[in-house]
């Protein structure tokens, strides 16, 4: 739910090393296909007593919160807030004043299965909602402590990223989180070969996330494999161009 191993999916890197061809195959705009995409994903929800839990939702350290609907200091600079209403929780990530998640938590009868109602934010206010709908992996707790796998996702919303030349060696990306800037060393950033590219984002020196973007069908086709350390599945994202 941090996810910006999900939805920031967008925000990419690239490679260096290697010579430029003279027209890269990766600039351009490609819009995503819903239907070939997969995303997986999990989370886990520690209770540490009264009503504080500890949340674990992909974006590195456990950010330990108090059920009260205030906002209280996350990761990466953000805020997360979290109320009860009913049988479900409201959960809301800002970034100073600007909420850049919202999302409604819902448990089901029997307490085996999550339904997540997703939405990110734009810089410009547009949404990019998702369903995700988990099932409990681990934990008898009662309520929505425990780990939670969901297979099941699927995107509500079509968008459009952008590839263009960055400076004299890099590539910048734009999509729904923003645009991003890459600029090729070879470690964290790396051409595979001529149609495959990955980028290694790290946090206090340890990789975190691990992004593999491949050419196919005569470059018409553009898959983003993304991987998340510590978890099991990776996110498939497939886009066509336009």
């Amino acid at each position: 739910m941090f996810r910006s191993t999900a939805i920031a999916f967008l925000a990419a890197t690239l490679v260096g090393g290697t010579a430029w061809p003279a027209v890269d195959p990766f600039v351009g705009e490609w819009q995503l296909d819903p239907s070939r995409s997969k995303l997986t994903d999990e989370m886990t929800v520690t209770w540490i007593g009264q009503n504080k839990y500890a949340f674990e939702l992909g974006g590195g350290a456990p950010e330990t919160i108090t059920i009260d609907g205030t906002d209280q200091p996350g990761l990466a600079g953000s805020t997360l807030s979290v109320v009860p209403e009913g049988a479900s929780w409201k959960i809301v990530r800002k970034n100073g004043p600007r909420t850049v998640i919202a999302a409604t938590w819902t448990l089901s009868k029997d307490g085996n299965s999550l339904t997540d109602d997703f939405t990110s934010f734009r810089e410009d206010g547009a949404p990019t909602s998702v369903k995700y709908v988990y099932q409990r992996t681990k934990g008898k707790e009662a309520g929505f402590a425990g780990t939670w796998v969901s297979a099941s996702e699927r995107l509500t919303s079509v968008f459009t990223i952008r590839i263009s030349p960055y400076a004299t060696d890099g590539l910048s990306f734009t999509g729904p989180s923003g645009t991003t800037n890459v600029t090729f060393d070879g470690k964290t950033a790396r051409r595979l070969n001529a149609t495959a590219l990955e980028v290694t984002q790290q946090e206090n020196g340890r990789p975190m996330i691990t992004r593999q973007y491949r050419l196919s069908a005569g470059d018409k086709t553009l898959t983003l494999t993304t991987h998340v350390a510590g978890r099991q599945f990776p996110n498939i994202f497939v886009f066509e161009r336009k």
